[in-house]
């Protein structure tokens, strides 16, 4: 099945610049899909007009089709369709996580209270059944003393409890697809290695597909199994994220794979020191 289908998109701010152009691929049901590039290529644009999440003075055509969002109902295209469409998918057929949790989360509410708002509009739950769910999800990204992060502030958290929370209330509703833009970058390496496990793990657990943005192709290596490269708000190179690893075509590419792999000499030259 074929989650999501994007066609022909562009967006472009408001003096008409162009920021992304012509960009298309699809998700199939379950599948890990990879958006690579360096700063200001696009890729994080894509992901939020996938999700229908464009900031004011950005505009964007062409289609970004969400299939899955009923049995009987036509797939729901978050460039076009109403707000009010828009907002029946996101939480419930598709969640995003963002680079930095500490302010995407809402800082007048606790952790609980924010991944209790997705389980009581989408599933309904109230009382002592909502509570268990919260404490479940806390559960399930691995989080311990799970009372008193449900009851903290962001700010009160550290960053990696901050994305966990972040994750938890992204999965809360059990998405077909999942995006996450960046979620690693904000963190330290050991955290980043814990919340690349994580999402690996959860999106395996629950069947999601995931779409996945990063600058660094080491770590889309960990958890895409297709990747599409994009540079300067256009796809140059797509395929498995193996073979444009050892054997890039495009130029672009190429850079990317030669830089992580000094980047990995060094690293373990400083090892061996």
């Amino acid at each position: 099945m074929t989650l999501l289908v994007v066609s022909g998109l562009t967006v472009r701010d408001q003096a008409g610049t162009v920021l992304v152009e012509d960009v298309s691929f699809t998700v199939e049901a379950g599948e890990r899909i990879g958006l690579i590039g360096e700063s200001g290529s696009g890729k994080s644009l894509t992901a939020l007009a996938v999700a229908g999440l464009l900031p004011p003075g950005i505009t964007a055509t062409g289609t970004a089709l969400i299939d899955g969002v009923d049995i009987i109902a036509a797939p729901v295209d978050m460039i076009s369709a109403s707000e009010k469409a828009r907002t029946g998918v996101r939480g419930k057929i598709v969640s995003t996580v963002f680079q930095e949790p500490l302010t995407a989360l809402d800082p007048l509410m606790t952790a609980g209270r924010q991944i209790a708002v997705p389980l009581r509009r989408f599933r309904g739950l109230r009382g002592s059944a909502l509570r268990a769910a919260v404490g479940a999800a806390l559960d399930e990204v691995r989080l311990t003393d799970t009372d008193r992060i449900a009851g903290s502030y962001p700010h009160q958290l550290s960053g990696g409890q901050r994305q966990r929370v972040a994750i938890a209330m992204a999965l809360a509703c059990r998405p077909r697809l999942l995006i996450a833009d960046e979620p690693t970058t904000a963190l330290d390496v050991t955290v980043q290695a814990e919340i690349l496990d994580l999402l690996d793990s959860l999106v395996a657990a629950h069947g999601s597909a995931l779409l996945f943005i990063t600058h660094d192709l080491p770590v889309a290596a960990r958890v895409a199994r297709h990747t599409h490269v994009l540079r300067s708000g256009r796809i140059v190179e797509s395929g498995p994220i193996a073979e444009l690893i050892t054997a890039p075509v495009h130029e672009y590419t190429r850079t990317l794979v030669a830089a992580a792999r000094r980047f990995d000499a060094a690293l373990e030259g400083l090892t061996r020191d």
